[in-house]
């Protein structure tokens, strides 16, 4: 079987401001490539790499940090993949009319004969994973994410880590219903009550819900967003972190927005319309950070509690199984520590302009300090989460 490559389709994302920026991608690649190169690899800095402003800067790096943010051994991958039967399977026409609706996601300029290729590589992905793995079921808007990770990744090692995604983070989406997603929907509103109960009650009045957002989170907002690099970003920013935080980051969409929000009528049909159409212009390293902070703020073990808990365990829990030895290396200890550098880092210039702050800990902060307390987000809630490593 001939193998694919990836056909580069990001080659770096501009997140850097102009000033020292050549400087800066050389510095992160370094780190990057220390990481690497250490035994065990550095997990920890890979992911606070990943989330960091810019992210994993270029596909290149994505190819190798993005199998090490899943706990994927690259070595074990088989260097042939084995054919699928299409003709005795039974979601192979719903993929195949998916796919071909999926022109929009492949690279503007792309010769038609290499798309048609990629195309069927892509089907060849998803029927591979779902046969392999018979207790997953198909939905519409997965192959949106699955081609995000065949043009960055190839064939090969898309179909590996679409897999384990697939068992992990996806799980919840895959089930026969869709209970468990809507589950996960229902933390989008508790996070936007916290930081801006105006806008929660806006909403609330105008009974808009939250299916505005549903196709954002079962395609990591791969199918909302027209430039491929904005996806990359936020693949990089996702795959460090917990599994929830697309709704995180679907509350920080929001409420950028506050001010549309609140000047749209009070209409459940033109709230839908207005929240369901992504601006070209987000801010996406200021909603990225953002989002990061709201989820060590407002954790998951804390919402839960004002959403309704579902009996049945949820796939999210399932984390548990990648638990590290090292808790230095778990995604939340990583955001939790990022958000306290930060904070520091703004007492220490207050300081300087003569300015005395008073800092409130959270839920959080508190427990920092025992990697795994409370809200570390090990078995506490029932979508609870754990951690992927190397």
């Amino acid at each position: 079987m001939k193998k694919s490559r990836s056909v580069g389709a990001s080659s770096q994302l501009n997140g850097f401001g102009k000033q020292d920026a050549e400087s800066r991608r050389k510095k992160k690649t370094a780190e990057i490539a220390q990481a690497l190169n250490v035994t065990p690899v550095d997990v920890a800095t890979l992911r606070r790499m990943a989330i960091s402003e810019g992210g994993l800067l270029t596909d290149e790096i994505r190819r190798q940090v993005w199998p090490r943010l899943l706990n994927v051994s690259v070595d074990q991958i088989p260097e042939e993949l084995e054919m699928i039967d299409r003709d005795n399977n039974k979601d192979f026409n719903q993929v195949l009319l998916d796919v071909q609706r999926s022109l929009r996601r492949f690279p503007p300029g792309m010769p038609d004969e290499q798309r048609a290729g990629l195309q069927e590589e892509l089907i060849n992905i998803i029927l591979r994973v779902l046969v392999k793995n018979p207790q997953l079921h198909y939905y519409q808007g997965y192959h949106d994410i699955v081609v995000t990770f065949l043009l960055v990744l190839g064939e090969r090692l898309a179909t590996a880590l679409v897999e384990k995604l697939s068992t992990h983070h996806l799980r919840d989406f895959m089930d026969p219903t869709m209970d468990n997603t809507t589950h996960i929907l229902n933390y989008l509103m508790p996070i936007i009550e916290r930081v801006n109960p105006e806008v929660y009650d806006f909403m609330q009045q105008a009974e808009v819900g939250t299916i505005f957002a549903l196709s954002w989170l079962i395609t990591w907002f791969g199918h909302v967003l027209s430039d491929f690099r904005h996806v990359v970003r936020l693949y990089d920013f996702f795959l460090a972190c917990h599994p929830l935080m697309p709704i995180y980051f679907a509350a920080v969409i929001v409420l950028h927005r506050e001010e549309e929000v609140l000047e749209c009528e009070c209409d459940m049909a033109m709230m839908h319309h207005l929240l369901s159409r992504i601006p070209e212009d987000l801010p996406y390293e200021t909603l990225i950070s953002r989002a990061g902070d709201l989820f060590v703020q407002f954790p998951p073990s804390e919402l839960a509690r004002g959403v309704h808990q579902r009996s049945q365990e949820t796939a999210v829990s399932t984390f548990k199984d990648f638990e590290l030895a090292s808790t230095q290396q778990r995604p939340d200890v990583v955001l939790r520590r990022r958000r306290k550098e930060q904070q520091l880092q703004q007492r220490t210039l207050e300081a300087k302009h003569g300015k005395v702050t008073v800092a409130r800990p959270t839920g959080a902060t508190l427990h920092e300090a025992g990697g795994h307390g409370s809200d570390c987000g090990v078995g506490c809630c029932s979508v609870g989460h754990g951690e992927l490593g190397s």
